[in-house]
Parts: C-alpha cells; sequence; structure tokens
C-alpha cells in the first residue's frame, strides 16, 4: 500500500486569478497531475492547494476505478486548502484550524495585528485499510514566500525583510504546535499500536526547528541506534521518513535552483516499523523532474503538473 503527500499547485477552475487563464490550460494541468497520481498508485494521498472543491472532482474523474475526496472546510485568504485523495471510504475525525487553547496569537504585520489561528485548517480522516485502520491528518504550514504590505513580493529595505520573515516563522511555528496537539490526538499514547501518519507541506525542511516540532520526545530518529531500542517516548513520537528517502531523491521542490525537502510524511512507531520503501516524485524516476521556482507565485498561474514532487512511503 502506498500512502503519500502532495502539493498540486493552484488547483483551481479557469477564468479566475490564481488560475488557469482558459479551459485548454486547465485541462493540461489536471491530465499533467492525473498522469502522476495514476503511476503513483496510492491508497491515500493528502493534497494541499486545492482552491475549487469542483477541480478535486475534476481530477478524480480523470482517474481510473472509484476514488473519494475530502477537503477541509477552513481555506485561506486564496480559497487554498489541504484534503486526501482515496481509494478507500474516509471517516473525518477533525477539521479545524484553531491554535490550542495555551497557545497566543503570533504577531503578523509591522503594524501589529496578530493572528490566532492557523492559515488553512487540518484535516484529520481514519481510513480502512488493506493494513487495518490508519489516522492520517494533512497540513499546509506558512509558505516561507514572504508577502509584504500591498501585496508586494519584494521588500523596501532588509529589515522590512527581515520582519516579515519573523513574523513568517512565529506563524509556522504556531501552526507546527497546533499540528502536533492534532497528532497528540491521533496517537492518543498509542503509536507503539496505533497507524498514525502526518502528511503535508511542511514548507521547511528535516531539520528546520518547526519540522522538529511535529517529532516529540528526540532521540530515536530513523537511522540512529536508538530507533530499534524502544522507550517510553515511542508512545507518542512521529517519525520523518526523510532518512529513508534515496539521496538523490530528498528534495520535493527545486527553489532558486536549491533542492529542498519542504513536504513531508510522518508516522507513529508502529507504521515507522511497517515501511518497506519511501521516495519522492514517481516510484521508477531516480530523481523527481521539475521546474525552479523563485518569489513570485504568479509566474506559474495556468502552468501544468505541479512544482512540487509527491512524497510517498510503501507499508505492508
Amino acid at each position: 500500500m502506498l500512502v503519500g503527500t502532495w502539493n498540486l499547485e493552484n488547483l483551481f477552475r479557469p477564468g479566475g486569478p490564481f488560475g488557469p487563464k482558459d479551459k485548454a490550460e486547465y485541462k493540461e494541468k489536471l491530465a499533467a497531475l492525473a498522469v502522476v497520481i495514476t503511476q503513483l498508485d496510492p491508497t491515500l494521498l493528502g493534497v494541499q492547494e486545492v482552491g475549487d472543491p469542483e477541480a478535486l472532482r475534476d481530477l478524480t474523474e480523470m482517474l481510473d476505478g472509484d476514488w473519494t475526496f475530502e477537503l477541509s472546510e477552513h481555506p485561506d485568504s486564496r480559497g487554498i486548502r489541504v484534503g486526501f485523495l482515496s481509494r478507500t471510504p474516509l471517516e473525518v475525525l477533525s477539521d479545524t484550524n484553531e491554535f490550542p487553547s495555551k497557545l497566543r496569537p503570533v504577531q503578523s504585520d509591522d503594524e501589529g495585528a496578530t493572528v490566532g489561528k492557523a492559515g488553512r485548517g487540518f484535516l484529520a480522516v481514519e481510513a480502512d485499510t488493506e493494513i487495518g485502520p490508519l489516522r492520517v491528518a494533512v497540513t499546509h504550514l506558512k509558505s516561507k514566500l514572504l508577502t509584504y504590505p500591498g501585496n508586494r513580493f519584494q521588500p523596501r529595505d532588509e529589515g522590512e525583510r527581515a520582519r516579515y520573515g519573523a513574523y513568517a516563522l512565529y506563524r509556522r511555528a504556531a501552526e507546527a504546535t497546533t499540528l502536533r496537539a492534532l497528532a497528540d490526538d491521533l496517537l492518543d499514547g498509542q503509536g507503539r499500536e496505533r497507524d498514525v501518519a502526518v502528511l503535508g507541506d511542511l514548507n521547511d525542511e528535516v531539520q528546520a526547528a518547526t519540522t522538529q516540532i511535529l517529532l516529540g520526545p528526540p532521540g530515536s530518529e530513523i537511522g540512529t541506534g536508538g530507533f530499534e531500542a524502544p522507550d517510553r517516548g515511542d508512545a507518542v513520537r512521529l517519525w520523518n521518513v526523510a532518512p529513508l528517502i534515496p539521496a538523490e531523491q530528498r528534495f520535493s521542490r527545486i527553489n532558486f535552483g536549491r533542492r529542498e525537502l519542504i513536504d513531508h510524511v510522518l508516522v507513529s512507531h508502529r507504521l515507522a516499523h511497517r515501511i518497506t520503501k519511501a521516495g519522492t516524485g514517481l516510484p521508477h524516476d531516480e530523481t523527481p523532474r521539475l521546474p525552479s521556482v523563485g518569489s513570485d507565485p504568479a509566474e506559474r498561474l495556468g502552468a501544468p503538473g505541479s512544482d512540487h514532487a509527491p512524497v510517498w512511503v510503501r507499508v505492508e
């Protein structure tokens, strides 16, 4: 069974400000996405940047077999949200964008405005899969792409760049903390007996502080001596599967020509020991085939496919 995550990049129907300009571009985008999903052949795929729910429906209708999907009811200001594509029925367990009760709102701009909710909702489901019940959360944390007052993508000076970089980091850290609280609920202290996964675009790499927040107790990462040594933390830990991905594939986006792994699959103790393979892109490709992106998101509006590679694991 294959489980993965993929940022579909601006999945909107044509005619709006964020998607393809016409039906021809739209059909080309859907066709490119459908080819990847068909070859990937997932049982469950977490997805990000779904703008129009009907666009995801259009995509599922291009896939062979029976597919279902669930979407968060908490989109961001652009209308994009997270969800799941699945070949098995799903039960929604949670759909929230609320920070945990003890986490205070964080500053978001020079005027002192604050935000007390995640920009996009966190959706959790349970799937009855061939390996048994699987609890999964999908996320899309605050982007590293900075937007300045007046919807500028370039700062007036380096002070403004630094401040807005800090504001974005505050938000991403708060969102990671919120996601960890949801993971705690899904694990419920039973990570040794329960298959749980957290999927999504974390907009940060493996060693980033925001990504590390999600792991729980330290010292037992894949590839370390502690991984095979049981301890009490195994009940609540999450493991990032990145070390299982071949080094030449260990990226999911190319930013200003630099490869980075910002899309992740994290799993519970039981699930970590059932993984037989992990990768990015398509299983038969040596490396993902991706464009390099920059600081202007408008450059790829309507582009076919996605600027992210899927990240996936096989489990048995």
